[in-house]
């Protein structure tokens, strides 16, 4: 079994995998300031549970987005898995061929869920990924790296709108009934739910155009998929498994040179 590890700016997304079987998931919340012994002790809280034992976990693989969460939770997993974990960065084996001029800025969690479109769905796939960012990441018939467009979040756009403005409330993010709004909620949340369900019409159509990809695949994840896609028929599929199926992808094109790196130099298990 695997444990893998996506580090999001809010919140943390982990699952155990063993083949192709999600044997648990988890989601904890981001923070820099916690010690390698909370983040540690943490973990082996959330396996018992499952009924996983910290040593059948063989390897574990991390994507993060938050460079300041770094070495305490890698300390943490050696501590109590005794692991050293995979760290995904734009370095790793991978199915996706990054061009860009300085490929080190792709965040690895978008070239994982890259990974995991690519290999499930195949190619043209563009990635729409609602998270504290919408991202809209293209990949090409032969596993090229096209184009990665950065938006503001949906969530983000709400809480600036009740946080910048003194009369306009915080408001659930959902399809309003109608378009015809008598109240000041309904008023935001036709603002924000039909804005981005035009961006992201706009967006996947331009591309389908201007790239010449009228076949292109669209795979959405991350917690607004499903409720932008209600009426709407935004995506061809929607997968909330996306980030740990690619993570699980990215170990075992990985594990061969992993496992070779700790042989030589015995770190891990």
């Amino acid at each position: 079994m695997i444990l893998v590890m996506d580090v999001g700016n809010l919140e943390m997304l982990l699952g155990v995998v063993e083949g192709k079987e999600l044997k648990g998931s988890w989601k904890m919340t981001t923070d820099s300031s916690k010690t390698s012994d909370e983040i540690g002790s943490t973990l082996v809280r959330f396996l018992r549970f499952d009924g996983i034992l910290p040593a059948e976990i063989e390897d574990v693989v991390i994507s993060s987005v938050v460079p300041p969460m770094m070495y305490a939770l890698v300390r943490g997993v050696e501590k109590y898995l005794g692991v050293t974990p995979l760290v995904v960065d734009y370095q790793i084996k991978s199915n996706i061929i990054i061009n860009m001029k300085n490929p080190s800025e792709l965040a690895s969690d978008r070239l994982v869920k890259m990974m995991a479109a690519f290999a499930l769905y195949g190619g043209p796939v563009m990635v729409v990924d609602y998270g504290t960012a919408t991202t809209y990441d293209v990949v090409d018939r032969e596993g090229h790296f096209v184009t990665g467009i950065t938006a503001p979040g949906v969530t983000v756009c709400a809480e600036s709108l009740s946080s910048k403005t003194a009369q306009l409330p915080e408001i659930e993010i959902k399809r309003p009934e109608s378009i015809f709004c008598r109240d000041i909620v309904s008023c935001i949340q036709a603002g924000v739910y039909y804005g981005h369900v035009g961006e992201a019409k706009y967006l996947i159509d331009r591309v389908k155009r201007e790239l010449d990809l009228p076949d292109m695949k669209v795979v959405a994840t991350g917690g607004m998929a499903h409720v932008m896609n209600e009426g709407n028929d935004l995506f061809d599929v929607i997968d909330s498994t996306l980030t740990i199926r690619g993570l699980a992808i990215c170990y075992e094109q990985n594990k061969d040179e992993m496992h070779g790196r700790r042989g030589q130099d015995g770190s891990g298990r």
